[in-house]
Parts: structure tokens; sequence; C-alpha cells
């Protein structure tokens, strides 16, 4: 993310308590920066480097000096006299300089210039926290001009980044702060300083951080030490008690209290829960009043509450707030991004509009590899900036993200849309159904559409227009988690080891073009498929790096040349057929990868006969072998460590011999996922990355450590009460006990989902309680016995797996591997990838 700022770099110096290498005059600088990826104006963007490896460190700051980038924070450590014609500040910890500029900036707005400061809202506890902030944020930006922390920005980086976007024309801040362990919340609260505090609840996220609750509480507490008001749950029993002792020094912290059970500020007295709606009844201060929501789970019911006693701290009438409560709606907590029409991709996020959220939404549309990118925008309210100076800084925004072709939709973007005129193509519209009167499926084709509205303007519809109609079987893939797990295992990587990703057979099943996209955005070395028509799919893609064909076939070598894709040697046959290949078409040094047997016995070339290869690649020129690798057979286990020791052994070996022979040096590899993790003095030169990038590891200490990736999910086509002793499913497997209720599921084993699963042996989630498979699975419908489950209805979503069921469950249940179940997913089930 870039946050616009207004410091010398002398201001910059210090504040972060920095010394400065230089001495000449220096420019004020407009843009903070951390992903060393998203530059803009370079010559006025300062960038801290978070980075901790010194090497990594020197690659990016080289590349950003190319780009020109002004000046750069970096920590004592870094080499910065390798970059004498640069600026750097050089700090104790560039985290905590980042922090220190948050505080100096939060502070700006203890006293504004109408002699009052500008109201902070802090929230805190293990739940709800986003919900909450979107939600207030829902209800006040009528009468505010709010800036709020972006998604879950409520770390040690995310804080400081969202409290910087605060500035003059603001009249309320809304900040979340989350922490994992002790010491964390300190700090948190020195760049947020709420006024008015909200404690959401207590649960047992982060618990392996903290002794005990007290303690986790008391550390969350430390965000309200100077704030006017806390306002809580006592249906959280520990929290009073704490709350209580942590004020008692601080007599001017006032505590509103909400409660079912108890004599509290808002004392809720009944809960009505209707078809799709709650009616929630409170007195507070001796009158009855209460409000509507659209939801009827009992978190949403919690959140609702925690805003209600907002809106009664800031004066609002009841009236006032049963209007406000009508406009709530369900966070998206996520930037999707799905199949579309005519060769279309849509990524949604139609659920706000600002400036800064665009920003960050329009970072997404940058990282995909296609070069027609579209934004569909509606007007953005209540900014506190005139709309000249609001739609100039959205042009100026669109100009620097390459935005080739926008749709408006709304007045404001009428009356300013002479502001875009440098797009290539416009169209704007005064309405969503101006916009659906005029839509034409083909005006819209191989192009990637984000999608960014106000909440006001129904964007849900445009979204219906443009996205492909599909299967109601849905793969969600989690973005970021992918990205995590890379940078969990890169971790364990020495700083010069390469990783090359694994996304053959459509990447596990995840789709390969979509991980490829985001693995090539974060800088992985290597990609490797199976077969030479997977990687042209990548190429056409926009995908550029390496790629290597594991089992490359003969009427294959034209394609592979074409998209300079580098094929596995792992035969005399297929090294000799590709050499002729080669000299027929008069090409010499194509890159290739030579593949060692060691043990597996499945390709590859023996010792034995290393030497005989090494003079059939010493007396020709065709080829340039960029890589020699095996692969380990069992390094997941270590009843069979010594196997992979041998493995090794032999590999090293086949590598001297090679290396001998060529006269020049290759890059070698053998570690798998597992290998990784398991066997890190085995990382040589690069390592392959496979399962372990999609959440999945056989070591538990490596598993602890990564994200779950996929979600698969159906929903109820029908619900029906089948009487005891009936059969239910083709061939009658499955003979009912009693009177149960049966949901048909629209998922079977054309899906992916195995026949196995049939008769008690799977289960899926239902309202997140596992009920089981009953019947044999059918060819597109799975029978689920959900008599434990109330309030059922059709139309309900099922998870397969998920979070909560773990793949690796369901591969117990059929005896196999999560690499078959995943692998097995059929292509008619639609993908949706998402990023947090």
């Amino acid at each position: 993310m870039i946050v616009n700022i207004e410091y010398t770099v002398e201001e910059l110096a210090s504040i972060t308590f920095g010394k400065l290498n230089r001495g000449d005059s220096l420019p004020t600088l407009s843009q903070l920066l951390l992903d060393s990826r998203k530059v803009e104006e370079a010559d006025k963007t300062i960038f801290f480097l978070l980075h901790s490896l010194v090497n990594k460190g020197i690659e990016i700051i080289d590349d950003l000096v190319e780009k020109g980038v002004a000046c750069f924070i970096v920590n004592s450590h870094f080499p910065f006299q390798k970059f004498p014609f640069s600026t750097f500040i050089i700090v104790e910890d560039v985290v905590k300089a980042l922090q220190q500029l948050a505080i100096f900036h939060r502070q700006k707005f203890n006293t504004l210039q109408n002699g009052k400061a500008l109201p902070v809202i802090g929230i805190t506890g293990s739940n709800g926290k986003t919900i909450v902030k979107e939600w207030l944020n829902t209800m006040l930006e009528g009468d505010h001009n709010i800036v709020r922390s972006q998604k879950s920005y409520n770390s040690q980086i995310g804080v400081p980044l969202s409290v910087l976007q605060m500035q003059a024309s603001d009249t309320l801040a809304i900040f979340e702060a989350g922490i994992s362990t002790t010491g964390e919340m300190q700090k948190l609260e020195q760049m947020i300083r709420p006024d008015i505090g909200i404690f959401t609840n207590i649960g047992t996220a982060h618990d392996e951080g903290f002794a005990n609750t007290k303690e986790k509480i008391n550390e969350k507490l430390q965000l309200f030490i100077n704030a006017e008001v806390i306002i809580f749950s006592l249906d959280y029993p520990k929290l009073l008690p704490n709350i209580q002792t942590f004020i008692k020094s601080k007599k001017s912290i006032s505590l509103f209290s909400w409660s079912r059970q108890k004599i509290a500020t808002l004392q809720i007295i009944s809960i009505q829960k209707f078809q799709n709606r709650s009616r929630i009844t409170g007195v507070y201060k001796g009158k009855k009043n209460n409000i509507e929501i659209a939801f009827t789970d009992d978190a949403s019911i919690e959140n609702a509450i925690n805003c209600w006693c907002v809106l009664l701290f800031m004066n609002y009438t009841s009236e006032t707030i049963l209007k406000k409560m009508q406009l709530l709606f369900p966070v998206q907590m996520r930037l999707e991004l799905e199949k579309g029409i005519n060769n279309c991709t849509i990524i949604n996020d139609s659920y706000s509009a600002d400036l800064v959220s665009l920003n960050i939404a329009l970072d997404f549309l940058q990282q995909q590899t296609h070069d027609n990118h579209t934004l569909i925008l509606s007007d953005i309210l209540q900014t506190g900036k005139t709309e000249n100076e609001l739609y100039g800084a959205v042009a100026k925004l669109l100009h620097h993200k390459k935005v080739n072709k926008f749709i408006g939709i709304g007045n404001g973007l009428i009356k300013h849309q002479d502001l875009f005129k440098f797009i290539p193509r416009t169209n704007f519209f005064d309405s969503v159904k101006t916009f659906q009167k005029t839509f034409k499926a083909s005006d819209f084709s191989n192009e990637i559409v984000l999608l960014k509205g106000a909440r006001s303007f129904r964007f849900e519809q445009v979204n219906q227009l443009l996205k492909q109609k599909a299967h109601q079987t849905i793969l969600s893939i989690n973005l970021d988690a992918i990205v995590h797990n890379l940078k969990a295992f890169k971790n364990t990587l020495l700083p010069d080891t390469k990783l090359m990703a694994m996304v053959k057979a459509f990447g596990y099943g995840s789709g390969s073009f979509e991980v490829a996209q985001v693995l090539q955005y974060h800088k992985t070395d290597y990609l490797a498929v199976a077969y030479a028509d997977e990687g042209v799919e990548l190429r056409k893609a926009g995908i550029i790096l390496p790629i290597m064909i594991m089992n490359p076939e003969e009427n294959t070598f034209n394609t592979l040349v074409e998209h300079n894709l580098e094929p596995e040697i792992f035969s005399f046959g297929i090294l000799r057929a590709f050499d002729k290949f080669l000299l027929s078409a008069a090409i010499i040094n194509y890159p290739v990868h030579i593949k060692c047997d060691t043990g597996m016995h499945r390709l590859g070339f023996r010792l034995s006969e290393m030497k005989k290869l090494a003079n059939i690649l010493k007396h020709t020129n065709h080829f340039k072998v960029k890589s020699v690798f095996s692969h380990l057979a069992a390094s997941e286990s270590p009843a069979q460590d010594a196997f992979t020791l041998q493995q090794s052994a032999e590999f090293k070996s086949c590598c001297d011999i090679l290396e001998e022979r060529l006269k020049y040096s290759f890059l070698t590899h053998i570690s798998n996922t597992s290998g990784i993790s398991r066997h890190p003095n085995l990382q040589l030169d690069m390592v392959r990355l496979g399962i372990g990038l999609y959440g999945i590891a056989s070591n538990k200490a490596m598993q602890k450590k990564l994200r779950h990736v996929s979600t698969l999910s159906s929903t109820v086509a029908q619900i029906k009460k089948v009487s005891a002793g009936e059969s239910v499913g083709y061939g009658r497997g499955s003979f009912l006990k009693k009177d149960t209720l049966v949901a048909t599921v629209r998922i079977g084993y054309a899906d992916g989902y195995d026949r196995g699963m049939g008769n008690g042996v799977g289960k899926m989630l239902y309202q997140g309680k596992l009920v089981p498979v009953i019947g044999n699975v059918c060819m597109d419908m799975t029978l689920l016995d959900i008599s434990a489950i109330q309030n059922a209805k059709e139309g309900d979503e099922v998870i397969v797996f998920g979070e909560d069921l773990p793949v690796e469950k369901l591969a117990q249940w059929l005896h196999t591997i999560p690499y078959e179940i995943m692998t097995g997913i059929s292509s008619r089930v639609k993908r949706v990838y998402y990023q947090e």
C-alpha cells in the first residue's frame, strides 16, 4: 500500500531518530512505500526496507535506485555505502521507525484548527473487530468524513499504515488493533490513542501467545489507557473484574456495558429471531428501545449490539439508530477474483468506495498479467474533499495504475468526466439501472474488470451481468494464504537458495495460471509443470518466469522452443531426439534440466550412466544444462532418513561427474516440500515446493506455520423428511434406522467427490456441525443426514473441505493422500480466487 505523506527528508530523519547519510539539500517526500513493486512517483518516494536478509535487501534497493526512488529508511546493518548517490536514513529498527512516524502523525490531530481533537474509536477483542469497524463506518459515514483501517490492517505494521492516512479533512477515525503476544498493545496504543474504546469479546484466538486469559485481557486493555470510555459486554465473565482493576488508577475512564443477563448500561431484554432478521430490545437510561438487523446468527447480533452502544454513547436518538441499523449488510472480508463472460476475469470489490481502498484494489488489478485493465467505479461519497479535488485524485491514481478502460457510475463522475480523457476508453452512467439498460455482453471481452462501488450503488447487480454463470459447487482459493505459505518456506531457506514452485496438475486442483500469477508477482525463481500444454497456457496468460516441463514428449519439441519452455531430460532416447530437433532448427545452448534417478526409479539417469551422459552433453552445443536434479522418495519419513541420505550422496556423485566433464556450473536441487522442512542440509542451490504451497506439510512443526488455502463448498438443493426403514440413493445402499431429515447437496463424483465417501464414510460441515453422507454418492448429487441441524433451509452452504474440515481428514476417511483429493476436483467446479 502507498501512503501519502508530506515531510522533508530532514523531518523524517528527526521524527524517526535516524541518521542521514547526506548533508546536501533534499526534497519533500509525498509517498511512503513498503512494497518495492508499487512505485508510482519515484522521485517523491521514501521506501522503508523491512526485509531482514541483507542480500535480498541489496537486491530490492538496487532495483528501486534504478527506478529513481528518492530516499530509503534502512537499519544500521544495511551496507548503504554500496549506493553512494542515494539518500538513506539509518535507524535502529525500521518497523519502530514506521511506528514512530505514525505516533508523530497522530499527535497532529490532538488539537485541530477548531480547537478540538479528532475523535478516534479504537477496537480490540478476539473476534468481530473488522465487522464492527465496517458497520460503524456504514452507519456514520453520512455524518462524518471517516478514516479507518483498511480491511484488517490491525498489526504492528498495519496500524501505522492506517494512522498515516489521517488528514485534516477527517472528522472521525476508526482503527482496529490486533495482538498475538505480550508487549504489543502499548505500541499500538501510542499510534491509535482512542477516545472511545470497544472490547468486542474475549475468546481463544492467540491463546498460545499468553500465559492465561487474564494476561491476554490485560494486554488488550492497554489500548484504552487514555480513553474516555470502554464499551464491552458483561456476558464475558472474565472481562469485568479485569476492566475494573484496570481503571482503578484511571478515574477519567468510564464504562459502557451491555448484557443479556446482568444489570448493564444497555440491558438487553429480548432477542427475537425471524427467518432472515432479528429484533433486539434493550433498556437504556430507563427507556425501552429496539433495533432490527438483517441477520440471525449470534456473532452478528453481538457485533450489532456493540455498534448500538457506540451510537448511544455518541447521543444518537433511538429513531436515528433504528434507521442506521437498516444499512447493515454482510461485510465482504475479501476481494474476489472469478471467471467472467467472454474470457473476462472479474475482481469483485464492490462493497465500499474510498480513495484508500480503491488504491489497494487497483494494486491487485495491476498484479494481473493481462494487457486490458478495466475499472467500473461508482461515485465516492463523504471524503471531505471538493468533487474536483476528489476526482482529480482518482484520475491521477488511474493514470499511475495504467487503467485503459474506465466506466464511471454516478452523477459526480459524470460532471467530472473530462478529468479522465487520458484513458483510451471511457463511458459514464448516472446509475446502475442505466448501465443495465445499455449493457451489451459483447462490450466486454478478454479483459480484467475491477468492480469498485459504494454500497448504495448496489454493484452486485453489475457483478451478476459480468460473471460467468456456473455450477453452485465452488472451490475458493485464498491467494493471501498461498503467499503466506510461500514466505513460510522461504524463511527456512538460506539467502541464496532459489525456489521452484510446482504448479502442475492444474496447480494441485487450485488453478495453475491464477496461482502462477501470484508466484510471479512474489518473485519465485522457477515454475514447473508436467506437460508442455500446461506451460503454453501459462505463457499465454502472461507468465514470463522460467518454466520446467517435467514430462516432455517428442511431438511437443516445437511447442517447447516456440514458448521458451525448458524440458526435463530423463533418458538417452529423449536426449537424442531433442538434440536432433535442435540441430534441424539450428538452435544452440537451449536450456535443459537433467533428471537423475537416485532411488525413486520413476524417471532419470542412473549414476552408472553419468559418464556416458556427460560425454554426449560435452560434445554437443545444442544444450545448456540449467539444472541437475533428483527426487527424494521418502523425505517425509524419519524411518527412511538413512535412505534419504543415501539418495543425497548418490546425487552428489552424479553432479560431480557432470560438472567435472562439462566444465561449467549448474543449479542442483533434490528437496521437495517435506525435504525443505525435514532436511535443511539438502537445500543445495534450489528447492522444489509443491503441496506445501497449498498449506499441507507432513512435518508437524512446519504444518503449524502454514495457512489453509482451499475451501470446497456446495449448496443444498432440497430438504425432505424420510421415514425410518426407507432406503436412500442408488442401489439402496443405506436404510434409515429412524425418521431422518435428508439434504440433497449439489456435488457428486463428476465434481470429484469420491464415491467411496458414501454410506457414512464421509461427512460434510453444515452450520458448523459434521453431518454424515448417506446412500451412495451420485454423479451430481450427494445425500446428507441433517437431522441434527436447526433451521436448515434449501440454498444453505455446505462445506466439503476447508479450514474446519481439513482435506487431510477426507484423505484419512478414503485411505488416500490429500494430493489425490485436490487434483481430482473437476474443472466444472467454479474456482473463485480471493485476497483478504
